[in-house]
């Protein structure tokens, strides 16, 4: 009896730790975006690009179902693609939605606060899932592209031609110091001399 007992005892132990790690694995399998579409509208005219502004309405969700945030019952949230301002993984899954379009996007922990979480809302390594309205689109326009695009180039090659404007204009300056110390002591040795 004590044989059997026991045996049970360390079954019961072993699914109990099978159970546990499963769905710690159930919590960390998700390790890719994955993005599917609630509601296509009738007709799209044209799909978002990174540099587009987005208006969306969400709600956010750990995978157990816990809301962790939603726009809901305030004014719909301003996403421009490509600035960073929401997590990564709900960025990239903005990339190609229509005006009216819903979607379910899950997103990995990696794409959305990684390791350390957001406490006390979310834990670490959390991944979580959010259902987003597209509300409006606007598409970037020609000087917000410039701007986006081609200012921070520009702005790259203007440091090092300022750094070194800056290093002449300190070796000059230096240079003039110098001679102006050796006319000072000229001009005392020459006093001197009379």
């Amino acid at each position: 009896m004590k044989m059997k007992t026991w045996v049970f005892l360390v079954w019961l132990v072993a699914a109990a730790l099978v159970a546990a790690e499963d769905s710690g694995q159930e919590q960390n399998a998700i390790e890719e975006l994955m993005v599917d579409t609630l509601v296509i509208p009738e007709s799209c005219d044209r799909v978002s690009e990174m540099g587009d502004t987005l208006q969306i309405h969400y709600t956010g969700r750990l995978l157990d179902g816990k809301v962790i945030d939603s726009s809901l019952s305030r004014d719909p949230l301003l996403v421009e693609l490509g600035k960073r301002t929401v997590i990564a993984g709900l960025e990239q899954s903005l990339i190609g939605v229509c005006v009216g379009q819903k979607i379910k996007a899950t997103i990995p922990a990696h794409l959305a606060y990684g390791k350390r979480g957001y406490p006390p809302t979310i834990p670490g390594d959390a991944a979580l899932e959010f259902e987003v309205e597209v509300v409006s689109l606007s598409q970037q326009t020609p000087w917000q592209k410039l701007v986006n695009d081609v200012f921070p180039l520009v702005c790259l090659a203007l440091v090092p031609s300022l750094l070194g404007l800056v290093g002449l204009y300190l070796y000059k300056k230096a240079g003039t110091q110098q001679s102006g110390k050796k006319k000072v002591k000229d001009k005392k040795g020459k006093q001197k001399k009379k």
